[in-house]
């Protein structure tokens, strides 16, 4: 009986593994959720959370990934059942796309609780803000300025350079001039996190690899020049 069974389990295994590669490869949502928990879950063994706040983290975790996942199901089986726009399949779609915004809420929550977030946020404290707010905000002047000259896109949508990927390497930038405690770990999340945000403007056709990298490039110059003089 159990040579019988084996095989069948080890099906559903290769079944279930192969669901979650699928939203891996089709969902850009999912890639992101993904990219946050590695980085996450590097952070708490860097800083050595206790067990009960890891077990916290990976729940939460794990609730946001179930949630993206049946959302990408409800989707598919909508859109398999209902080709044509219908206003129930709309609200099936939005009670889905809620409750990845509830899980996601609770994680952020969750995380700001954990003790080692406690002390990143009050070292923030003494960051310079100021300066971080100018250089994110010069950062969208040039980005705006160089569409301007360019003629290509809109100052919000499109064109050279990327205004998302100039700020998210803005915010990689300055995070790593004001984080002291573990420095390279914490910029090494923000890279990712500003590498995920280019790379959804590409794979969503809004901007080209050379837009991109030209906005990645003016956001750090600015905000690297800025904290060098400046700070």
């Amino acid at each position: 009986m159990a040579e019988r069974e084996t095989p069948a389990i080890l099906r559903s295994f290769n079944y279930a593994f192969e669901g979650v590669i699928h939203v891996l490869r089709t969902q850009r949502n999912m890639r992101i959720h993904f990219a946050i928990a590695a980085g996450v879950l590097m952070l708490a063994f860097i800083y050595d959370v206790t067990r009960l706040e890891l077990i916290a983290l990976m729940i939460s975790i794990a609730f946001v990934l179930i949630a993206e996942m049946v959302n990408t199901a409800v989707e598919a089986t909508i859109d398999l059942s209902t080709p044509s726009f219908d206003p129930l399949a709309k609200i099936a779609k939005d009670i889905a796309a809620g409750a990845v915004l509830i899980a996601a809420a609770n994680a952020i929550a969750v995380g700001y609780l954990v003790r080692p977030s406690a002390r990143l946020v009050n070292s923030l404290g003494d960051a310079p803000i100021n300066l971080t707010v100018i250089a994110l905000v010069l950062t969208i002047i040039v980005v705006i300025a160089v569409k301007a000259v360019t003629g290509r896109g809109t100052p919000l949508r499109g064109g050279l350079p990327s205004g998302h990927a100039a700020l998210a390497f803005g915010g990689w930038a300055a995070i790593t001039f004001i984080v002291s405690e573990h420095r390279i770990v914490v910029s090494f999340v923000a890279l990712i996190m500003a590498l995920l945000v280019s790379q959804t403007r590409v794979e969503a056709g809004i901007h080209s690899p050379y837009e991109v990298a030209a906005g990645a490039v003016i956001g750090t110059l600015v905000t690297l020049i800025l904290f060098q003089v400046f700070r």
